[in-house]
């Protein structure tokens, strides 16, 4: 599998529990927080469900 690189740009003030769940889950704790992750498909879904928040590379 690839790997990605996630990175947090936006707060998870005033989103609603799931996002900042979906965000926690992946490993991001902070603004400007980044994480390397296998690109599986359920992280790929999560990445999804919070692409407003997150920025995404490949490595």
């Amino acid at each position: 599998m690839a790997k990605i690189k996630i990175t947090q740009i936006k707060s998870v003030i005033d989103r609603s529990e799931r996002q900042k769940r979906t965000i926690q889950a992946l490993g991001l704790k902070r603004i400007n927080h980044a994480v390397e992750v296998e690109a599986t498909p359920s992280i790929i879904g999560m990445v999804r469900k919070v692409n407003h928040l997150v920025a995404i590379e490949t490595v």
